[in-house]
């Protein structure tokens, strides 16, 4: 069973503005965007650095670092020099308007 954690308020995440949470002491970069949020390991699969510090546009996260492009439903890289998708992780809204609860599970299903 996946376990849900708090990470913030819907209201908290800016959109296009990653947020770093870690979960289960997982790093996790949060990210609202096109009306939805989504959540992925914070680490780029290429160069080790934190996607959190990068950019948002259409749906991806670039790391700042080479460039690396990750799309937020897929974690799937659109381009070298990442060639690994980085993890995507469950996430609920719990609660409406801006003191809703953004809950996201690190924890794999056996």
């Amino acid at each position: 069973m996946s376990e849900f954690v708090r990470v913030a308020a819907l209201g908290e995440l800016e959109e296009d503005i990653p947020q770093r949470v870690e979960v289960s002491g997982v790093p996790v970069s949060v990210v609202r965007t096109e009306g939805q949020v989504f959540a992925v390991n914070d680490i780029c699969t290429h160069a080790n650095v934190s996607l959190s510090e990068g950019e948002v546009e259409d749906c991806q996260i670039e790391c700042w670092l080479h460039g690396s492009r990750f799309d937020l439903r897929t974690g799937k890289p659109s381009g070298p020099p990442a060639s690994r998708p980085v993890p995507v992780y469950p996430v609920k809204i719990e609660g409406d308007g801006p003191e809703a609860a953004v809950l996201v599970s690190v924890t794999q299903e056996s």
